[in-house]
């Protein structure tokens, strides 16, 4: 239920849960074809010689499904912790730094994650 102060200012009780709830299954639902797809790129690069992955990663369209699954996959993973965390993290100073740190290690490992893709996509 809302306050009438709530419905003017257009927050839940937690400010922002129905986006995050819906990003949540947004991001899960996205991950089933992405998941499939980077199966099938990695069944194309298995059993080759690092040259022939280089070859398979090249294409564009597979390079593009595994960086989307890795960006998916990574929004997923951080919306996840993030719940963890303000669920069974107590104190708020080590529920922000945590909070923060997830924020980062998330977006680190998809962007490394990223740049070897297109780095073995466009060469180097």
């Amino acid at each position: 239920m809302k306050t009438p102060l709530k419905s003017v200012r257009g927050l839940g009780s937690a400010k922002s849960g129905t986006e995050h709830f819906w990003l949540q299954r947004l991001t899960a639902l996205a991950n089933v074809p992405l998941t499939i797809g980077f199966l099938c790129v990695v069944y194309a690069a298995l059993g080759k010689d690092a040259a022939g992955a280089r070859a398979v990663l090249a294409r564009p369209f597979d390079a593009f499904i595994v960086a989307l699954f890795v960006i998916s996959g990574a929004i997923h993973m951080r919306l996840g912790m993030q719940v963890i965390i303000e669920d069974y993290v107590h104190g708020e100073g080590r529920k922000l730094a945590l909070l923060a740190l997830n924020t980062l290690f998330s977006f680190g490992i998809a962007a490394a994650c990223v740049f070897a893709v297109l780095k073995l996509t466009f060469g180097a």
